[in-house]
């Protein structure tokens, strides 16, 4: 074939519909590989060891059309299980041993006979928070962030890609969107970081627009929790556990579902174009390396998203006290908030306490159950309680199995936390992409929370 010959077909391509011209390139691209493997084969003569054999029918496996997805899910489901499980202990041992330290702090200030006023905003409010925040973030993020690393560095990471791929390509979003997706389950703070993986300027953008519709650190105590409380506590105690994590599993397939079509609505309207081309060659499986690993996960992961939380929870915290301290007629400021939240909250199927909780706690979802806590028990300063006690505590307030869905929804789909709103603002450069990537979560999560509410009223 002449080059006049190749030019009139590169442009009868070019005019092509949109879709037409994508399936062509995909096939030519497919063709490309075929005939080079079919030219390899007749001229390389090479001796397969088990090894490559044993890898070829991994990839032939993990990347089915029908097992691929399912074992991905799986997969995700033992990676929370580890992480849920794993994190329970060392979460508890650094919050004895914080509030340990508390104690020794008030002693410290009484011995110097600090006013009630500056022990308590310090003590009882900045720093209860923040030691709240690293002992609930620090250990599952030690988990899962080496465990992700793991599954990237052997290479099983673009193979999620490769299974993603069409979903997101239908969204009109790129392929690789499936990988920052899944660092989000990390923090959402990273994940938006990890979009710079993605050229075209569109696409990044509706990577970081949508990132948030996949739970981080902060919210999976909270989703465990009510899973636990008010789901798993109806099973036997042999398989709590393993339900628990069915419901953990089921909500985050929830938001990947929003998470597409929120980028098809996107990619529709605001953000409106072509998807660009994603060919994924898979690169080969490989022995992990323990130093890059340790170094990635707990340096450029772990230790860097715990600082920005812990800069972004102090001040909350002194927030939160000082709201439940200061008084006007006999009420505190949090009265006053609860009071007025109150009928949005109930028309979602929450309530005004809920609704103040996570405003407060924009800057960390760390301190959300703390502060519901503190609003249900009038108390003066943060305290926590025992799974019983606190499944007592909501039903006295009213709380159902559908306050607890609701709830759950709310905490997969609502606005991202200060620390990943700043960084989509570093990462754009631009007050109104930042401003849409709080709006657009909370639009979404309001909607739906009034739709299920509504909904199961009905049935409930």
């Amino acid at each position: 074939m002449n080059k006049p010959e190749i030019k009139e077909i590169l442009e009868i391509v070019d005019s092509c519909n949109p879709k037409v011209r994508e399936k062509i390139d995909d096939e030519f691209v497919e063709e490309i590989y075929i005939t080079a493997s079919r030219i390899v084969s007749r001229s390389v003569k090479k001796k397969v060891n088990g090894f490559e054999q044993f890898e070829l029918r991994l990839d032939q496996l993990l990347t089915s059309k029908y097992f691929g997805f399912p074992l991905m899910m799986l997969l995700l489901a033992g990676v929370f299980f580890l992480t849920i499980k794993g994190a329970n202990y060392p979460s508890k041992l650094l919050a004895s041993m914080f509030f340990w330290l508390e104690g020794q702090l008030k002693i410290l200030f009484n011995y110097f006979n600090s006013p009630w006023w500056l022990t308590g905003f310090l003590i009882d409010g900045v720093y209860r928070a923040t030691a709240w925040v690293v002992s609930v973030m620090f250990p599952p993020m030690a988990i899962f962030f080496p465990i992700f690393t793991i599954l990237e560095d052997a290479g099983y990471l673009p193979r999620v890609a490769f299974n993603l791929d069409k979903l997101f390509k239908w969204a009109g979003a790129h392929g690789k969107q499936a990988l920052t997706m899944g660092m989000g389950f990390g923090c959402n703070a990273a994940g938006v970081v990890s979009t710079r993986i993605i050229d075209s300027p569109r696409e990044r953008l509706i990577a970081i627009l949508t990132n948030n519709f996949v739970p981080c650190n902060g919210r999976w105590p909270l989703i465990i929790m009510l899973a636990s409380v008010f789901i798993a506590a109806s099973f036997p105690a042999s398989i709590s556990s393993i339900v628990a994590s069915g419901v953990v599993v089921a909500v985050t397939i929830f938001g990947i579902i929003i998470t597409l079509l929120v980028s098809k609505i996107l990619s529709k309207t605001l953000l409106k174009g072509e998807p660009s081309a994603f060919k994924l060659e898979l690169p080969p499986y490989r022995k992990p390396q323990i130093l890059r690993i340790l170094y990635t996960s707990f340096i450029d992961r772990t230790l860097f998203v715990l600082g920005r939380a812990v800069t972004m929870a102090a001040p909350s915290g002194g927030l939160i006290w000082l709201l439940g301290n200061i008084y006007v007629n006999g009420k505190t400021l949090m009265s006053f908030g609860v009071d007025f939240l109150n009928p949005i909250g109930k028309a979602i199927g929450l309530d005004g306490a809920i609704l103040l909780a996570y405003i407060i706690a924009i800057p960390a979802n760390e301190i959300i159950i703390p502060t519901i806590i503190m609003i249900y028990s009038n108390q003066t300063k943060m305290i926590e309680l025992e799974i019983n006690q606190l499944k007592d505590l909501f039903l006295q307030n009213e709380w159902t199995v559908l306050t607890a869905v609701c709830l759950m929804l709310f905490s997969l789909l609502h606005y991202p936390c200060s620390t990943t709103t700043w960084t989509i603002y570093k990462e754009t450069r631009s007050i109104k992409w930042t401003i849409l990537s709080n709006l657009i979560p909370l639009a979404v999560a309001f909607i739906i929370c009034f739709f299920v509410y509504r909904i199961g009223i009905l049935f409930l």
